[in-house]
């Protein structure tokens, strides 16, 4: 195992123990410092499946918490909850303003964000238990 915070001191980002590259399996598991309060571990039983981009929130780099346990990703976020300001806004295949447009969000719209960046929220339509909503970005100033 190969440690990447060898000493809490070191850091204060939480430190993760890895086995050696190659060696991963349908079995890894992630092992969280066990100085740390208990947090849930995930195991990929499974190698990981494809998902629909525009219905499952998952990225190269970021995933929705809820699908740790079906696609490995560097990282998992958990949404915010955010709502489509009174004018609208429309959801884009990418995070500019000349990508495909995907949908026309109403006024009042659920969306939930899973990135902000330059300007661009990615997420996903709807609430927190709607696992079906499109999934896109949306202008920041649009949200509320």
């Amino acid at each position: 195992m190969e440690v990447l915070n060898p000493s809490p001191s070191a850091s204060k980002r939480t430190g993760l123990f890895f086995m050696e590259p190659n060696a991963l399996t349908r079995e890894t598991e992630l092992i969280v410092d066990p100085s740390l309060p208990a947090l849930r571990k995930f195991t990929l039983s499974v190698p990981s499946t494809r998902v629909d981009p525009l219905r499952r929130p998952v990225r190269g780099d970021l995933a929705h918490i809820r699908c740790a346990g079906d696609v490995f990703v560097p990282h998992y976020a958990v949404p915010m909850p955010f709502v489509v300001g009174p004018d609208g806004a429309s959801l884009h295949l990418a995070g500019n303003a000349g990508s495909q447009v995907l949908a026309a969000l109403a006024g009042g719209s659920a969306f939930q964000a899973l990135d902000i960046a330059g300007g661009w929220v990615w997420g996903q339509v709807g609430g927190p238990d709607d696992e079906d909503g499109l999934v896109g970005y949306v202008p920041q100033g649009a949200l509320a």
